[in-house]
């Protein structure tokens, strides 16, 4: 017996974040503003990539992105299809920070089995972004 799908947008980010045990590792939360998500990476010492220049991980970075990526993916899926990564590629535009970070994925197109997704990750200012990913998701309605 298959559990019920979420309704809302909000019921769908939640249920995907319960059931993504790295955005749990990393503290990863998000909210939804209409149809509008955004991911927030709260900064914690376990976060570093370099403790001497206190600079986040770029790994974590570009998990962090691929974690929002899902996540707006799931939130707009209104059937049972679960989004499995094809394949991403990250730009790092800047060091990530010792502070917050926040992600904001970008839907480019949602075929029948194939997503195309933008993601850009900023600190201080949304128009100076710290990396980007671009990324092809499979949507499967396999769990």
């Amino acid at each position: 017996m298959s559990e019920a799908t979420p309704k809302t947008p909000a019921e769908r980010l939640d249920a995907f974040l319960a059931r993504a045990p790295y955005a749990a590792f990393i503290g990863m939360r998000a909210e939804m503003a209409g149809d509008e998500m955004t991911a927030t990476l709260p900064f914690g010492p376990h976060l570093f990539g370099n403790a001497k220049l206190l600079a986040l991980h770029g790994g974590l970075i570009g998990g962090f992105m691929e974690m929002t990526a899902l996540a707006q993916l799931s939130a707009s899926e209104t059937s049972a299809r679960r989004p499995k990564t094809i394949d991403v590629t990250i730009e790092y535009l800047r060091p990530g920070r010792a502070q917050a970070t926040y992600a904001r994925a970008d839907l480019r197109k949602v075929g029948s089995r194939i997503a195309n997704v933008h993601v850009e990750a900023w600190q201080d200012n949304r128009a100076h972004p710290i990396a980007a990913l671009r990324g092809h998701f499979l949507l499967t309605g396999e769990g």
